[in-house]
């Protein structure tokens, strides 16, 4: 089961006590993926337009509760009559008398994620969207969840006007608004495995590159100290920078550290640095 599913499977379980955020959810519904009208034999229905079954059961569940509308039966005129007077036209956004409070438009933004919403799987990326079909019920969407204190943006894809987050402690911050608590301890420590992995591959990297940066520079100054040896004499050096090319030459693989705890007198990292950049030195200037 993908993510995405598994947020729609608890939305659908999610039922309010108040008939007004029930309508307010249904009406998301609706005005995404529903439509009702009257068939050539005069018999009148409501149906979703959706592939996701627990949508579909929800978006009758509420229909049942809101309006005592049952999914395997003939639609009532005077049934249908209510249903269009409450929810209004579908082809326009929502009507904003429905969504006066904060639990309505909570019900909403979880109608509208159950049928135009998706969100892509944590493990490769984070991607929550809305896809719809109209401008102006897009906008609409964008602007609830932004009341919310959620940025959301709109683009347009083929035909359709894209509502979308990609921020993860958004897509968090959404789920909260939603009412997905289970959906949302799981992002959560998908979130922190992520972040452990990327930390630790982090910290891995930074050491192979001082391996690599230390390996290098050791590299350069036995070439320069080999250098030296050929083409001056090591016997020619002053007696400090002689033993400590020595010891470089004997100890190709140890620190800084290391190799100023080898010399007599012990000296410390800076000073064995410094004698490594005068053999150096001195190497480059014989070069030219």
């Amino acid at each position: 089961m993908s993510f995405s599913h598994s947020v729609k499977e608890e939305l659908a379980k999610h039922t309010n006590i108040a008939r007004h955020c029930r309508v307010a959810e249904l009406s998301a519904i609706l005005h995404f993926c529903g439509q009702y009208g009257k068939d050539k034999d005069g018999v009148f229905w409501v149906g979703f337009q959706t592939e996701n079954e627990s949508t579909v059961t929800k978006a009758f569940t509420l229909l049942k509760k809101a309006f005592n509308i049952e999914a395997d039966c003939p639609v009532e005129e005077e049934e249908l009559e209510l249903l269009f007077e409450t929810m209004g036209d579908l082809s326009e956004p929502v009507d904003e008398s429905l969504l006066r409070n904060n639990c309505c438009k909570r019900a909403f933004l979880r109608g509208a994620f159950l049928g135009v919403g998706s969100m892509s799987d944590p493990e490769k990326g984070y991607h929550l969207e809305f896809v719809c079909t109209d401008e102006a019920k897009a906008l609409q969407l964008q602007e609830i969840i932004g009341e919310f204190h959620v940025d959301a943006k709109i683009i347009i894809r083929k035909k359709y006007f894209v509502v979308y987050i990609k921020e993860s402690e958004s897509i968090v911050e959404l789920l909260n608004i939603m009412e997905a608590p289970v959906a949302l301890m799981n992002l959560e420590n998908l979130r922190i495995l992520k972040d452990m992995r990327n930390s630790i591959n982090r910290k891995v990297n930074c050491e192979a590159a001082n391996i690599n940066k230390t390996v290098s520079a050791a590299n350069r100054q036995i070439e320069d100290i080999e250098y030296l040896r050929d083409h001056y004499g090591l016997q020619n050096l002053q007696p400090s920078l002689r033993q400590m090319a020595e010891v470089r030459l004997e100890y190709p693989e140890a620190s800084l550290k290391e190799l100023g705890e080898l010399l007599d007198p012990k000296v410390g990292k800076s000073g064995v640095n410094h004698r490594l950049r005068k053999l150096s030195e001195l190497a480059e200037k014989m070069r030219t």
